[in-house]
């Protein structure tokens, strides 16, 4: 039975795409942690990826330092000091990446500055320029 990391009700990711690898940590763990390979490293193709062409883009442009030469997505986990628990953290990750890559940016609506702003601001380049004047010496109008 294939297990699926479910991002959002219309999108799943199966787990046989998602490869694991555990190595030594260096967290938590004592003496433990010479011992035993409880760091999880996630590695996910993105290319191959079930993923919108336009969520592929934006999540290469908000996390390129999690992607290798290869196209693959790099994550380790490694804050718990057992393997299952820091697999589960490092899906949890990829889980919260993706949502955020599939989340369009709002269309930024140039806007104008209200009249008030504009009479404000050049009321205070005034009143600056004036106390500048005062500072100068007389005769230097030159």
């Amino acid at each position: 039975m294939t297990e699926y990391l479910e991002i959002t009700p219309a999108l799943s990711i199966s787990t046989g795409e998602i490869e694991f690898t555990y190595v030594r940590s260096s967290g938590p763990g004592g003496q433990n942690v010479n011992k035993v390979a409880s760091k999880a490293v996630l590695r996910w193709n993105l290319g191959a990826s079930p993923l919108p062409d336009e969520a592929k883009w934006r999540f290469r442009r908000l996390y390129p330092s999690y992607i290798s030469e290869g196209g693959d997505v790099i994550l380790t986990g490694q804050r718990f000091r057992d393997a299952p628990k820091n697999r589960t953290d490092c899906l949890e990750k990829l889980r919260q990446m993706i949502l955020k890559s599939l989340e369009k940016p709002k269309k930024r609506i140039p806007t104008k500055p209200t009249r008030g702003s504009v009479r404000r601001r050049l009321a205070e380049k005034a009143k600056h320029s004036a106390k500048k004047e005062l500072r100068r010496p007389p005769g230097a109008d030159d």
